[in-house]
């Protein structure tokens, strides 16, 4: 961590930063929360992450807007690497908190909030995130590694096909795209996005199934988001609402297997692929069902 301090100390934004201490969390950064002049401030430390299509100006241009939006803390400095962010006094949301049916509502407006609002607030292009080509993408490199069983990952592109077809054609918003548990925080008034690295242009179908994918949401619990989301339209959207959970699970399991060959970062990658294979192949079996 030495280094680490080094580089939080020279940061021009900083005048004489009295506490430098890791955050939990991170699994493509470093994370710290820095003391200076009385004022607390996240940084996160991360060059681009070309293998997982992270590019840190659009992370910076999200965040931006995020915050304009009222949804994401301030960016108080960015370079090459770094982005400092304001610090919330707030607490990280678990799969059980993201559950409960007080917070799935606030979530449902947090999402329909961010979609319908963020790009009014844009200066700078985005990028556009479609899990399928990521997919694609994450299956080509793995197959030149050589890894991973081919039979797999053929079994995933095959599966991908029937997703395909079912999403058809969609309407374009700007989502986060990595709506993880850890990614969302409420400060008891109300609740933030955190973690601009995948965002830009994509279905609302992708947050909605990320959210419930990777919190495990029941059958039920997905009804009442789609119909709070979507309102009387909602059963027009389960078809393809559950191919993109589908995709979802995919995407992360795919990202983990990738992130097992190139990260650095002290995480079970091997642990976080099998579990998101289980839910993955869940997911399959409720599609195939349906």
């Amino acid at each position: 961590m030495t280094k680490v301090n080094e580089r939080v100390r020279t940061l021009t934004c900083f005048e004489n930063p009295t506490k430098i201490e890791p955050l939990d969390g991170g699994i493509t950064n470093v994370n710290l929360r820095v003391t200076d002049q009385g004022n607390d401030y996240v940084v996160r430390l991360g060059a681009d992450i070309p293998e997982h299509g992270i590019m840190r100006w659009n992370e910076v241009n999200l965040s931006k807007a995020a915050h304009a939006l009222g949804v994401s803390p301030e960016v108080v400095h960015h370079e090459p690497g770094v982005l400092v962010l304001e610090f919330l006094s707030a607490r990280t949301f678990t799969e059980q908190d993201v559950r409960t049916a007080e917070n799935l509502p606030r979530i449902v407006d947090l999402i329909a909030k961010t979609h319908r609002g963020l790009g009014a607030h844009l200066t700078q292009p985005v990028l556009t995130f479609w899990p399928y080509q990521v997919n694609q993408t994450y299956v080509t490199r793995l197959r030149v590694d050589g890894t991973k069983p081919s039979a797999l990952l053929d079994e995933l592109m095959n599966e991908q096909e029937k997703l395909i077809y079912a999403t058809g054609p969609v309407e374009l918003v700007i989502g986060h795209n990595d709506l993880l548990a850890a990614n969302i925080m409420d400060d008891s008034e109300q609740l933030w996005l955190i973690d601009w690295e995948y965002g830009g242009y994509n279905t609302p179908l992708f947050d909605l199934a990320g959210v419930a994918g990777n919190n495990e949401f029941s059958e039920a619990q997905e009804s009442q988001m789609l119909a709070q989301y979507f309102g009387n339209t909602s059963d027009n959207h389960w078809r393809p609402y559950q191919a993109m959970k589908c995709a979802s699970l995919m995407r992360e399991a795919l990202w983990s297997m990738t992130s097992e060959l190139h990260s650095e970062l002290d995480f079970d990658y091997v642990a976080y692929t099998e579990e998101n294979l289980t839910r993955l192949r869940a997911a399959l079996a409720d599609f195939h069902n349906t």
